[in-house]
């Protein structure tokens, strides 16, 4: 009887009429009248004023809505997660990540995701920029660090340790650092989203030559092999430089900040199938060890071994 009441109750509120929501339910609008006098006799309360043209809740009945509304949302997540059990992932799956992963990760991961379950559509957008996903109604986003925002979940994908490089012809132009300090007196390349993150001088108050500040690590290694200066850049992408003499790995022993890379979505009790899916085969996919991805590997051969089944 109270859960009937209240779904009538929320239907009135949200149709802005009796007879349009005695229409979607089904019923005599006399007796959704009726029902709303005997919920309002019951609580001993007015929960909405009316007149001949408009309805307008009370300052109580406004609260009381708000109260049935997120029973009926939870009632409705209840039904959908029974549902799903029974149900194999489908629909439209947004997805937004950086670049370089969305190039030597994402699209093979995907497309064997949607090979397995051919009933997921999927949009991409592989961008450099923060992205909200509940503002831009993206499912998964993948980001370098945890999410700030506490309504989001932050799912950890794995680590990936950074080395400070630059050219034999940058080094032989302005001299090989051999401890953190010298830094303050070469030419920096720095990524503009966080650039302590990618230049550690930074982080002890040290200034330094910020020559090429971008929003994105590939390119950074190009300036970086060019001789533009010294960069701070994940190993996954210059491992095969260092191995060929096209970049010099400098100071091994300055401590960089680890990158993590997480899978963000947004907090809900009950997730999308979708969703839920392809975390866990994304997860499965990635080539990792102690929650670190697997270094020494060539980035462009890095799908031939993720995939290698």
């Amino acid at each position: 009887m109270g859960l009937d009441d209240a779904l009538i109750f929320t239907r009135v509120v949200e149709c802005h009429s009796f007879t349009q929501a005695a229409s979607s339910l089904a019923m005599q609008k006399s007796t959704v009248s009726r029902r709303i006098v005997q919920l309002e006799e019951r609580l001993g309360v007015r929960l909405i004023n009316r007149t001949t043209r408009r309805l307008r809740l009370t300052e109580v009945g406004q609260a009381y809505y708000e109260r049935c509304r997120q029973i009926m949302v939870d009632f409705a997540e209840a039904e959908q997660a029974v549902m799903q059990l029974q149900q194999a992932p489908a629909g439209l799956l947004r997805i937004s990540a950086p670049i370089e992963f969305g190039q030597w990760i994402l699209g093979r991961v995907l497309g064997d995701f949607m090979r397995l379950y051919p009933e997921i559509n999927a949009e991409v957008e592989l961008a450099s920029r923060h992205i909200d996903p509940v503002e831009e109604g993206v499912d998964i986003v993948i980001s370098v660090g945890q999410p700030q925002d506490s309504s989001l979940i932050g799912r950890k994908l794995f680590e990936t340790r950074r080395r400070l490089c630059a050219s034999p012809e940058y080094l032989a132009q302005h001299g090989v650092p051999s401890r953190a300090e010298d830094l303050a007196s070469h030419r920096a390349i720095t990524l503009s989203r966080d650039p302590v993150r990618y230049w550690p001088i930074l982080e002890q108050n040290v200034s330094c030559r910020r020559v090429l500040t971008c929003n994105n690590i590939t390119f950074a290694r190009e300036a970086a092999l060019a001789g533009a200066g010294i960069a701070a850049l994940p190993t996954m992408i210059t491992d095969q430089e260092v191995r060929e003499g096209h970049l010099v790995e400098l100071l091994p022993d300055v401590d960089l900040p680890i990158g993590e890379v997480y899978a963000v979505y947004p907090s809900r009790r009950f997730q999308a199938m979708k969703v839920k899916a392809f975390l866990d085969f994304l997860m499965q996919s990635l080539p990792v060890a102690e929650g670190r991805l697997v270094e020494a590997v060539d980035a462009r051969l890095l799908t031939s071994r993720l995939y290698t089944r």
